[in-house]
């Protein structure tokens, strides 16, 4: 397993890890086309931020590579857009890539002064409106403590949505849909980011203001 990454923030034992290094010619492109006489099995390109780079990964996957990659998007369908935005073919995007993993991060309650406590009404309403919540579900707080530096937050958890590409999302990218058109035809069973967020709301990890708070960018949820 071989990386390129900017700067490499972890040592892994068993990988092969690569800085980047501009000044010396080593780019993620200059970097991911000497990887690739390795045939390696998996590729992970620290960060997409180029058409060069783009087209190298896309033909890596095409060729049978597992690529792994990032990009800065507001959710997982317009990391799509982005990618025809920086140039790339949508017949080629349609016919390699495989899955969007998006993710933002949220504040977790503190464990030590954690206690019940009643959300504003309009919070609930919306809170109603991205996923179903029984009658006397209880929401959690924290009350402030030296734990938390009086903040009653403590720690930090990712949100998750993770876009299966299946067929129907290839036909539509290549069509150059918007990110809203890839989003209407997500499958059945789609978890997006703002549901992940409610669903650790309702477990006592979070509350209504941090999902909010962190995920009033995302789609029309917010």
């Amino acid at each position: 397993m071989i990386t390129i990454e900017d700067p490499v923030e972890y040592q892994l034992d068993g990988i092969n890890q690569m800085p980047v290094n501009p000044k010396r010619g080593l780019t993620f492109a200059t970097g991911l086309r000497h990887i690739l006489r390795h045939d390696p099995d998996v590729i992970m390109v620290g960060e997409i931020r180029d058409k060069e780079t783009a087209e190298i990964a896309i033909r890596a996957a095409l060729t049978g590579h597992l690529v792994f990659s990032t990009l800065h998007t507001n959710d997982a369908p317009g990391a799509v857009t982005r990618l025809i935005d920086m140039g790339i073919e949508p017949f080629l995007l349609a016919s390699s890539l495989e899955g969007i993993l998006a993710q933002r991060l949220i504040r977790t309650v503190c464990p030590k002064c954690k206690e019940p406590y009643e959300p504003d009404e309009t919070l609930l309403r919306s809170l109603n409106g991205a996923m179903k919540t029984e009658p006397g579900v209880k929401f959690y707080h924290g009350a402030g403590c030296n734990n938390c530096n009086q903040t009653g937050m403590t720690g930090r958890v990712g949100i998750f949505e993770l876009l299966r590409i299946t067929g129907r999302i290839r036909e539509l990218i290549a069509s150059r849909p918007s990110a809203e058109q890839i989003m209407r035809e997500a499958p059945a069973d789609h978890v997006s980011m703002v549901h992940d967020g409610v669903a650790k709301v309702l477990q006592g990890v979070t509350t209504p203001e941090e999902i909010f708070r962190v995920a009033k960018t995302i789609g029309d949820e917010d």
